[in-house]
């Protein structure tokens, strides 16, 4: 066990309006106490010297971990290059960008819509869905998490009755219970579009699964619904393949992915299959800093990453290192796929997760109080696994 001093909970809202006060920050987020100062490869440094193995990533952001050679590289000769320029004018690596996403997707895509985050790049799947389809409802499953935008909260689930704010959705929304086969009879000619996770992040590393992920296909096939994967979180190479349409051998209509793909620059991506793109007009869509192109040149610096690196072997097989040898001390299971593992456990998961912190090893939680969530960088090794083992056996069941 660490000899550092056990760590506190994240500070409590009247804390985090406290701090603000001095900070000017607005006190929207509770905040670890974690205050890190540096980082590199899958470690974190602290300003009271702590050097903590970081298997959160950022929320799932920081793909190829702390300093990365290439991805620095790329993102400093664009910006001394040219630090931006706006949609309006052509450029070539926003081109090259877009043409190199397809290719990794290796799924039915041919065009794309860069924007800023996820949440944006949901809004805009809706909106093309309802363009297409002239319906009126969208169904979500339970337990999903889309944004906190207008349109991505109204189908994030619990939102309503949390934060959502607004005095009404959008549109109509219909929740289904996650993995539920014959709860997809509701999904009907009146529905404009089908939004998934397809390994629910928030939702605790929930994977939806090839049968579910299959009949649901087929369902939207045979209502003339549009199917959109909010791969935010999961893809971009978090399952160790490209999407994880990929790895369930689904063709979604729509794909919507960020987080892992900027690794850490701010950006997203909306793709879409031929049939969709041809329903795209001029200004049907729109974004100042979306395909911008230091946004673009570290697109193309991730994509390069993950193919020269065999980064997403790596995933694979360090993923199934850790479910042989880490369900010990609290863990009982573990779900999801890929590098969004969730750690089902014995007792609450945010006392395991203060644990694990107190031990230098800083991990997730999740909307499921049982699951401790992991979202580590893709260069995550076995010796890291041994680390976060020992830490669990430490802790005890």
């Amino acid at each position: 066990m660490s000899s550092v001093a056990p760590v506190a909970s994240p500070a409590r809202p009247e804390n985090a309006a406290l701090r603000a006060a001095e900070n000017h920050l607005a006190p929207v987020f509770a905040q670890y106490p974690l205050p890190i100062v540096a980082g590199e490869g899958i470690w974190l440094q602290t300003a009271d010297g702590r050097r903590v193995l970081d298997l959160y990533g950022g929320h799932a952001v920081a793909a190829l971990g702390y300093g990365h050679a290439g991805w620095t590289r790329a993102l400093q000769a664009q910006a001394q290059t040219l630090n931006f320029q706006s949609n309006a004018v052509p450029l070539a690596v926003r081109e090259r960008a877009a043409a190199r996403l397809v290719r990794f997707s290796g799924l039915n895509f041919n065009s794309v819509f860069f924007v800023n985050s996820g949440a944006e790049a949901n809004e805009n799947a809706l909106k093309m869905a309802f363009t297409i389809t002239q319906r009126s409802e969208v169904v979500a499953l339970e337990h999903g998490f889309h944004g906190r935008t207008a349109a991505a909260g109204a189908l994030t689930w619990g939102a309503a009755g949390k934060w959502y704010g607004f005095p009404r959705p959008p549109f109509d929304v219909r929740f289904l219970a996650r993995r539920e086969l014959s709860a997809l009879s509701a999904i009907s000619e009146r529905t404009a579009a089908v939004i998934v996770e397809p390994v629910q992040g928030v939702g605790g590393a929930f994977d939806l699964g090839a049968e579910y992920l299959g009949a649901l296909r087929r369902r939207c096939d045979a209502t003339g619904t549009v199917l959109i994967f909010d791969e935010v979180q999961c893809g971009m190479g978090r399952t160790g393949t490209p999407f994880a349409a990929n790895l369930y051998g689904v063709q979604p209509d729509m794909i919507t992915t960020a987080k892992a793909l900027g690794n850490g620059f701010p950006c997203a991506a909306l793709l879409m299959t031929p049939q969709v793109a041809k329903a795209v007009k001029l200004d049907a869509l729109g974004t100042t800093f979306g395909g911008g192109p230091m946004a673009c040149a570290v697109i193309e610096a991730v994509v390069e990453a993950l193919e020269s690196e065999h980064l997403l072997e790596n995933v694979r097989r360090v993923s199934q290192y850790l479910r042989e040898h880490c369900v010990v001390g609290p863990v009982s299971a573990i779900q999801g796929a890929g590098f969004l593992l969730g750690l089902i456990c014995t007792r609450a998961a945010k006392d395991v997760h203060r644990a694990l912190l107190e031990r230098d090893i800083f991990t997730g939680t999740s909307g499921d109080a049982r699951v401790v969530r992991l979202l580590p960088p893709f260069i995550m090794g076995e010796a890291e696994v041994d680390r976060l083992r020992a830490a669990l056996l430490d802790i005890g069941a």
